[in-house]
Parts: C-alpha cells; sequence; structure tokens
C-alpha cells in the first residue's frame, strides 16, 4: 500500500499513521490515497489521526484496537496521551484456540560447549551463587581475584562472575518468595552456560544448601579440604559461618575457584544441532518503531529457532495485556491458552492490592517515543514471538523444557524478566529497545537491537543490530534473517556489544512475590 515517504499505515483499517519522520505542522501528506494535512508537529514515532474519529471510537493501529478517543479527533491530528485512553479489557477463559501449522523445519548449527547432562551452552562462565544478601559482598570480593590477565590462565572460560541479590532470609520457608528464588538460584547453579559453579551462604539463611538440595536438586559437596576434579552435576557449597568469617572464607573460595576453572576449562568448543538454541525475548525503553522494526524481526529469528526444533520464550506478562488474545489464538490448545489467562487475572488481583491496575504502562520514556497505551506497546511487543503456535506457558524462572514458542511470567522490568528466563535455560538473549538500554548479561549474551537507525548511530557501541533499516527500505524478512545469521554467530562467540563493554555482573535480579519477615 503505498504511503508517504514520512508517514506509513499499517494496516488498510487502521485511523492513525506512524510518522516515520519528523512531521512539521501544516504539511500535505499522501498517504494510502487520502491527502492528509497536519494540523500540529508529530514527532517521529508518533500517531497522526488520516481520519476523523469521534470522541468513544476506537482508534486502529496494525489493524487492531489500540485504544479509545477520549474526545473528538480531527484528521491530521497528534493522536497521543491527550486526546488516547486505554479501554481493553480481557477475557478469563477460551474456548478454542485456532494454531498454525508448524513451520517447515530448518537444520542449521552452532558451536557450542555440551555439558555432561546433555544441554549447550553459548558461553563458558564460572559462576558464584549468594544463598543470602549476607554473602553477597564476600562473592564480589571473591570474583574481583579474577582479573582479565589472571584468567588467561584459562583460556577456554569466559570469566568469572557472581549471582548476588537482596534477599534470601526473612521469608517464611516454603512460601511462594522462597520458591521464587530457590529456583531462580538453581537455575543459575545449573545454566548451561555455566561450566562450573560454588554456591556461597553465610550458613543461617533460609535458602540454605540442603534446601536447595532438597527442593531443587541441586547436589551439595560440604567437604572441602582437598581439591579434587569435580563429579557431574555436584556442586560445592561453602558458608562464612563454617569457613570462619569473611577472610578466611574469601581465602578458601579462591581456592575452590580456581579448581572449577580448571574444570570449566577443559570443556572446548564443538559443533552442535541448533535445536539446543533457548532463545529470550526482551523489549525495554521501546518506542513507536520497535513493533514495526525491532520486533518483528526478532518475530523472524524466533521462527528460525523454533523451525531449527529449538525454543524461544516471551515474558513480561504486564506487557502481553492487551495483545493476549494474539497468543490465545495461537495456543496449542485450550490449557495452554488458559493457563496465560490465569496468569493476566493473577496480575490484574495483584496490582490491586496495591492500588494500581494493570495498564499503568507505558513509560515516560515510552510515550515520549511515541507508545500511548498498554495495549498499544503489547501489540508491538508479541510481534517478537513470531508466527509459530504457544507451547507452553512456565512460572517464573521454572525450567524452560517444551520446544517450541513459550511464555513465562515475569514483570516487565527488564533485569528481573531476563533473569528468569536466564534460570530458565535460555543461552541466547535478544533484546530490542527504541529509547536505548544499555543491558547486559552473565551468563548469557544479550544481542541489543536499535529499533531506528538515530539510535544505532548515537548509541554505536551499545547496539549490536540495527533494525531501522526496514524503514529505510528493506523487508522484515530480509532483516530477521540477517538478524538470525548474527545470533548463531555469537551462539558461537562471537562477542555482543554488551560483553565487549563489559556488563553484565549487576543484572542478576530474582523477582520474588511476598512479604520480607
Amino acid at each position: 500500500m503505498p504511503n508517504s515517504p514520512s508517514a506509513i499505515l499499517l494496516h488498510p483499517s487502521d485511523n492513525v499513521a506512524i510518522a516515520i519522520v519528523a512531521i512539521a505542522a501544516g504539511q500535505s501528506l499522501d498517504i494510502a490515497g487520502t491527502t492528509v494535512t497536519t494540523s500540529q508537529a508529530i514527532p517521529p514515532g508518533h500517531k497522526l489521526a488520516v481520519r476523523d474519529v469521534a470522541s468513544g471510537q476506537s482508534v486502529l493501529k496494525y489493524g487492531q484496537r489500540i485504544g479509545k478517543a477520549i474526545c473528538e479527533i480531527a484528521i491530521g491530528q497528534h493522536v497521543h496521551s491527550h486526546n488516547l485512553g486505554e479501554d481493553h479489557r480481557s477475557e478469563s477463559i477460551a474456548h478454542s484456540t485456532s494454531p498454525p501449522p508448524p513451520p517447515a523445519p530448518m537444520k542449521r548449527s552452532f558451536e557450542g560447549f555440551v555439558r555432561a547432562d546433555g544441554r549447550v551452552g553459548t558461553r563458558n562462565y564460572v559462576c558464584l551463587v549468594s544463598t543470602v544478601n549476607c554473602s553477597a559482598s564476600v562473592c564480589k570480593m571473591v570474583v574481583a581475584k579474577f582479573d582479565a590477565q589472571r584468567m588467561k590462565r584459562w583460556p577456554n572460560v569466559d570469566g568469572v562472575f557472581a549471582a548476588t541479590h537482596t534477599t534470601g532470609c526473612a521469608i517464611a520457608y516454603g512460601s511462594l518468595k522462597h520458591e521464587m528464588l530457590g529456583r531462580t538460584l538453581a537455575g543459575y547453579v545449573r545454566h548451561p552456560n555455566v561450566g562450573a559453579s560454588l554456591v556461597l551462604g553465610l550458613g543461617c539463611e533460609q535458602t540454605t544448601s540442603d534446601y536447595l538440595a532438597e527442593a531443587h536438586q541441586v547436589v551439595p559437596i560440604t567437604t572441602l579440604d582437598d581439591r579434587p576434579l569435580l563429579r557431574p552435576g555436584a556442586t560445592p557449597v561453602m558458608t562464612m559461618q563454617q569457613m570462619g568469617g569473611t577472610r578466611a572464607t574469601i581465602e578458601k573460595a579462591e581456592r575452590w575457584v580456581e579448581t572449577l576453572l580448571d574444570q570449566a576449562n577443559l570443556a572446548t568448543r564443538t559443533t552442535v544441532d541448533a535445536s539446543h538454541l533457548t532463545l529470550a525475548l526482551e523489549c525495554g525503553g521501546s518506542d513507536g518503531y520497535s513493533g514495526i522494526t525491532a520486533n518483528p524481526a526478532v518475530g523472524i529469528v524466533a521462527d528460525r529457532i523454533v523451525a531449527c526444533g529449538g525454543r524461544a520464550v516471551l515474558s513480561e506478562t504486564t506487557e502481553l495485556y492487551g495483545a493476549e488474545h494474539l497468543l490465545v489464538q495461537r495456543s496449542r490448545n485450550v490449557s495452554v491458552a488458559n493457563r496465560l489467562l490465569e496468569r493476566i487475572d493473577w496480575w490484574k488481583q495483584y496490582v490491586a492490592m496495591y492500588g494500581g491496575t494493570i495498564d499503568n504502562n507505558p513509560s515516560m520514556g515510552n510515550k515520549a517515543g511515541g507508545l500511548t497505551t498498554i495495549t498499544e506497546k503489547s501489540l508491538g511487543a508479541v510481534s517478537k514471538s513470531g508466527s509459530t503456535a504457544l507451547e507452553a506457558v512456565y512460572h517464573y524462572a521454572e525450567p524452560i523444557d517444551t520446544p517450541g514458542l513459550g511464555v513465562m511470567d515475569s514483570p516487565g522490568f527488564d533485569p528481573a524478566s531476563i533473569t528468569g528466563k536466564v534460570a530458565g535455560g535460555a543461552n541466547l538473549v535478544m533484546f530490542t529497545t527504541g529509547r536505548g538500554s544499555c543491558y547486559g548479561c552473565k551468563p548469557t549474551p544479550s544481542i541489543k537491537i536499535a529499533s531506528n537507525s538515530l539510535l544505532f548511530h548515537r548509541m554505536r557501541e551499545d547496539m549490536d543490530l540495527n533494525a531501522g533499516e526496514i524503514i529505510e527500505g528493506q523487508s522484515v524478512q530480509e532483516v530477521g534473517d540477517q538478524f538470525f545469521e548474527f545470533a548463531l554467530r555469537v551462539a558461537s562467540g562471537q562477542k555482543t556489544a554488551s560483553e565487549l563493554l563489559g556488563m553484565g555482573d549487576n543484572e542478576f535480579v530474582p523477582w520474588t512475590v511476598g512479604p520480607t519477615l
């Protein structure tokens, strides 16, 4: 459909178009055969009316309702928070679904680290897992001893990092909060990108090594007098109270990390099938371009991973609200669809406890970039999931064990969202941004994708890929295929922008629900 070089209509039924450059007031545009004269300046990424919209009438973008007019909107006017409001109402029960046919199988490979349990890593780290905030500083002090110069001794290891957090105690034993943290810690201990790990605690917390062993199958080694190479699947455990305090713990942990590095360094990359990839799909700092460039291009990558027999997982439940009906329709069966709707309903009740609503989004940055309602934002966000059937819905940090597309319940806060997916086993992250996120992640490489060329060039050292080329004439399919090839190279060891900058040591942010006692 022909569009002005300054604005595009995404669907024939839409009554708003998207400015792809700044448009001055009084400019005449030919948009899909309709002459539209702007009555106001329209910032890039923002919406302008291509038809008159009556008060209370639905505003359409992507061929979907993104809200309703809260006053009369005349053709050529800027459409944003001053005249567009949210009006989404979600269903609580699905009665039928229409999953699409499976994609044509693909056969691709990458160079990965094969673990004893058959899973495959894209990186090879040693991880210190803090069971409680009380041991967080000690973990970081130990990690600091393994700088780049010292790490030259272990060339097959990507580094040593600490998974530290703010909780681990003052929580009810066996509660939801306790379980969520335990799942997350255990997920990092046995992550395929972690060649070896050390669990380090204070000794009197709720998330003890005994709890991790009993509830989350973390097999502990507690006798640390000698330093044999560890048997597969076992994890050494230390507590500051048993080791003799801070200084003694640091000294003993340093020696044990050397042993773990010796073990992890035995691993080398081998050619493996791309079915071993688990791709975390994330967007942060979205703008009006995200849903038409970066997110659909990542959707192509998700489809490719699924076609290879791998897994792609969406999250940020609060940013699926407004577009959940699209995932419900694509669900493999009614059971999967209703698991997703149950999570939406849970969030409604949860935020209501604190006087909020699930549509308290987009953020200020999202709005500055042209997104007005949570429905509009969610419709763009869901396009990261591609076009295949939704096969599974996971609780936070649960193992991602079903091939195909999945959804993991999480908040919209990017570090917490990605922490859950990495704990679930994601060994690759694709992170789209329109405003400019600087997120990095250990142990999983994070590929950051700019939704527009201006951002890509302004923050070039932080961005890996430029989806703005779609606005400039390349097709979503073509750009998505390029992104897929880049993802395979990163999975095989190519460093991402955030890795080159040394990011990822402070982004372990477990999401937990429940009181601190």
